[in-house]
């Protein structure tokens, strides 16, 4: 039996070591070098010449190597087809929690959710059950619900480690229907946008077409999805604006030409490479320039599609469908401009695109593993998940507003917090703070929260100060943390240090039962 060595970690990122990139970095080195000579003519003053040629050289150096991002973050996405089955016990295997090193993002694709009328009403109204199963699992771990986006059967749920949220802005969602001439939503995409530390990102999960004829639909449906799916953002209207986007999902492609017996002994007999040359996702991308642009690891795992329920054997059914990797997970970098593009932006000094912005801020995707997990059995497919390793240089590490609490915290007395704003940015009468028990589940799960000040907006730097009535905070006590939210940008964007309550000598006579919040007894 051949074995497959294991693939060398894909590395990818928005700054390219090619010739056409060196001649780019001359160009904006020699436009450094131009404004350092104006610099040194227009300064009266020698240490202000002195201070703005040191900056410019710093800035001119920088282009002449390759800038190495400081920040490193890990990124896990699990896609999946469940087929309307309830969530398993568990998904500590899923997540790597037993095995995996620091996580900072959880990015969670699930098609096929139980979706009949009366469940979908249901879930609208409350969490559903895999929502929960995944909050109730992170949330121990010090991850929150950043935001999910649901249609129909389609379910997008993104986690961060609570440090982040300050630095997780712009959030929006949206959605595209395909199913049934697009108006119906068992088929089509969900997706989320936000900035990352100032990098802009784009997670799209996908159920396409399906059937071994359809191929060309599920192109003609993913370009459908990119050309139709908009954000309200001014400078990354459209998925492929963002400098990163992870395109994952039941995307359908089959396998062609080759028969039942052959793709099921290529498969027993570990040779998954014999098959790659007839997927459908790999001979589409050599002629379609827009796939190309999609990155994908090698596909070193069995294909996740089709099982008999509860089991590892493919379908045994009279239908006997041929096994195939209908589970991907693949991401795009934005391409620099030509260098044309790039000229005319050298020649216009007063020009400050995005894409200057990629060198200057680059950011590099290193996928560190590619597989599937074959211990689920609740569906007919089998869980595809990734790792990735972000690399990046931040572009700004200061929360948007400092928030603390301010004295002592009891319920036996008012208490009192501070915010200051820090930064300049559209706030509004709408934001709140909201106070969360260490171990929160998403931004909704507060114990209690306060308006902002609602008879003027703040200016920067001023610290407002606002109370919270005794009788909201927690007879009990324990570990908390404030949270300022943003309607605007709907997300926490200023986050205190982890606090503690006192017991309240209320609760103490009351004689309280024992709390167990989100997994963590008082």
């Amino acid at each position: 039996m051949d074995h497959l060595p294991d693939g060398a970690r894909l590395r990818s990122d928005s700054t390219s070591s090619s010739a056409s990139q060196s001649s780019r970095s001359k160009a904006l080195l020699r436009q450094r070098l131009s404004q350092l000579m104006t610099c040194i003519e227009d300064m009266s003053s020698d240490d202000e010449a002195g201070e703005e040629v040191s900056r410019t050289l710093d800035e001119a150096f920088q282009l002449c190597g390759h800038f190495v991002p400081t920040d490193a973050f890990r990124l896990h996405i699990v896609t999946w087809n469940v087929a309307t089955a309830e969530p398993p016990e568990d998904v500590i295997s899923l997540l790597q929690l037993d095995v995996q090193t620091s996580t900072d993002l959880y990015v969670i694709g699930l098609q096929e959710v139980n979706a009949a009328p009366m469940r979908f009403i249901s879930d609208l109204l409350a969490e559903d059950s895999w929502s929960h199963l995944f909050m109730d699992t992170l949330a121990p771990k010090g991850f929150v619900k950043v935001t999910s986006v649901r249609m129909q059967g389609l379910l997008l749920l993104v986690f961060a480690k609570h440090v982040h949220l300050p630095y997780i802005r712009n959030i929006q969602t949206t959605y595209t229907r395909t199913g049934i001439f697009g108006y119906w939503g068992n088929k089509g995409a969900v997706s989320v946008r936000f900035s990352f530390y100032g990098h802009m990102m784009c997670l799209l999960n996908c159920h396409l077409a399906a059937h071994i004829t359809n191929a060309l639909q599920r192109v003609d449906e993913f370009e459908y999805i990119l050309e139709t799916q908009d954000f309200d953002i001014f400078d990354t209207p459209h998925v492929l604006d963002h400098k990163v986007v992870f395109w994952f999902g039941d995307l359908n492609f089959r396998i062609d030409d080759h028969g039942l017996h052959f793709v099921r002994s290529s498969i027993n007999s570990g040779r998954f490479n014999l098959l790659w040359s007839k997927d459908q996702l790999i001979t589409m991308k050599k002629n379609e320039p827009f796939l190309q642009e999609f990155e994908e690891g090698p596909l070193n795992f069995k294909p996740t599609y089709k099982f008999d329920h509860k089991s590892d054997t493919y379908d045994t059914s009279g239908k006997k469908r041929k096994p195939a990797w209908t589970d991907r997970i693949l991401w795009r970098i934005k391409p620099l401009p030509s260098e044309e593009e790039e000229d005319d932006d050298v020649d216009d000094k007063a020009s400050t695109s995005t894409d200057n912005m990629q060198d200057e801020y680059p950011f590099l995707v290193t996928q560190n593993a590619y597989t599937s997990d074959m211990s689920y059995g609740v569906s007919d497919h089998k869980p595809v998940v990734a790792n990735f390793t972000l690399e990046l240089r931040k572009c700004f590490n200061m929360p948007l507003v400092h928030v603390s609490p301010e004295g002592v915290w009891s319920a036996d007395q008012n208490a009192f917090l501070t915010y200051v704003v820090q930064e300049d940015f559209m706030s509004s009468t709408w934001d709140w703070i909201g106070l969360y028990k260490v171990g929160f589940k998403h931004t909704s799960d507060y114990e209690t929260f306060v308006w902002v000040r609602e008879d003027e907006l703040p200016e920067v730097n001023e610290v407002i100060q606002r109370s919270v009535d005794k009788e909201k905070i927690p007879l009990l006590g324990g570990e908390y943390v404030l949270g300022y939210y943003s309607t605007n940008m709907n997300s926490i964007i200023g986050i205190s240090e982890n606090f503690q309550i006192l017991e309240s000598k209320r609760g103490v006579m009351a004689d309280p039962i024992p709390e167990d919040i989100n997994g963590i007894s008082k």
